[in-house]
C-alpha cells in the first residue's frame, strides 16, 4: 500500500513546553486513521504540523518520498494536496456556499471559473448541500457550515483530508449529519486523518486508531484491538473515562 505521508521522529516545542515527542507514524492511500486522546495530548498540534500550520521543531515529514521540511520544498504546493477541515469551519463570511468552494480552486489551482463551479457543485452534492449554494455562512446552521467546509476542501481534490475535531463546535443534533458525510467519504476510499473525540466514529469507520497521551503515541492499532483489548493502562483509563460519560 502506497504511503501518502510518513512522520519520522517529529518534535514540537512551544518555548520550554515539548508538545510532541518523537512521533512516528504513517498514513497509507485509502486509509482512515483516527487520532484520539485527552485534550492537551498533542492531537491537533500533530495535525497542524503535518500541514505546516505549525513548523515542527525537529524530525521529518515524508510526502511522496520527499521530506517536506527541507527548505527547498514548496510549502504552498504541498498544502494544496492536503484538505483541511477545522473545528470552526473557517468559511469566508462574505461568500456564498458555492463561492467558498470556488475561490481556492481559481486562485491556487488556476482553474477557470466554469470548471471550478462544476467541481464545487460535484462536492456540494456529495455533502448534501447543493440546494444551499447561494446561502451565505450566516444563513446556515453549524452542521451545514461544516458540510460546506468539507466540500470546499474536497474541491481542491487533495491526496489526503485532515479533520481537526470537525464536530466539536456543533450542537449535538448536528453532529450526526457531519459524521454521516465523513463516513460516506471514508467508504468512497478517500484517505483521511481525523482527530476526533467521537469514539463511535473512530470505532466504526477507522482502519487504524492512534491514541496520543502527553505528546507521545501511547498505542496504535486496528479499532477492535484499541477499543476491545488495549495494551496500555493509559489507553484503558482514557477509554473507560470517555465511554462511560
Amino acid at each position: 500500500m502506497e504511503k501518502i505521508i510518513e512522520v519520522q521522529h517529529l518534535n514540537k516545542r512551544f518555548g520550554d513546553n515539548e508538545v510532541l515527542k518523537d512521533i512516528n507514524f504513517s498514513v497509507h492511500k485509502g486509509e482512515v486513521v483516527c487520532i484520539i486522546g485527552s485534550s492537551g495530548s498533542g492531537k491537533s498540534t500533530l495535525l497542524r504540523c503535518i500541514n505546516l500550520l505549525e513548523k515542527p521543531t525537529g524530525g521529518r515529514i515524508i510526502y511522496k518520498g520527499k521530506n517536506i521540511l527541507d527548505d527547498k520544498h514548496n510549502v504552498y504546493q504541498y498544502r494544496q494536496k492536503l484538505g483541511m477541515v477545522f473545528q470552526q469551519f473557517n468559511l469566508f463570511n462574505n461568500h456564498n456556499a458555492l463561492s467558498n468552494c470556488v475561490v481556492g480552486q481559481v486562485k491556487l489551482l488556476k482553474r477557470s471559473r466554469a470548471e471550478a463551479e462544476e467541481v464545487a457543485m460535484k462536492y456540494l452534492r456529495v455533502v448534501g448541500m447543493e440546494q444551499y449554494i447561494h446561502a451565505k455562512p450566516k444563513q446556515l446552521s453549524g452542521g451545514q457550515k461544516q458540510r460546506v467546509a468539507i466540500a470546499r476542501a474536497l474541491s481542491m481534490e487533495p491526496d489526503v483530508m485532515l479533520f481537526d475535531e470537525p464536530t466539536s463546535a456543533l450542537d449535538p443534533e448536528m453532529v450526526g449529519e457531519v459524521l454521516k458525510v465523513m463516513k460516506e467519504l471514508a467508504e468512497s476510499g478517500l484517505t483521511m486523518l481525523v482527530v476526533t473525540h467521537e469514539m463511535g466514529f473512530a470505532k466504526e469507520v477507522s482502519d487504524r486508531v492512534v491514541f496520543m497521551d502527553q505528546g507521545v503515541i501511547a498505542e496504535e492499532g486496528p479499532p477492535e484491538q484499541i477499543f476491545n483489548s488495549p495494551i496500555q493502562e493509559r489507553t484503558r483509563e482514557f477509554l473507560k473515562r470517555t465511554l462511560n460519560q
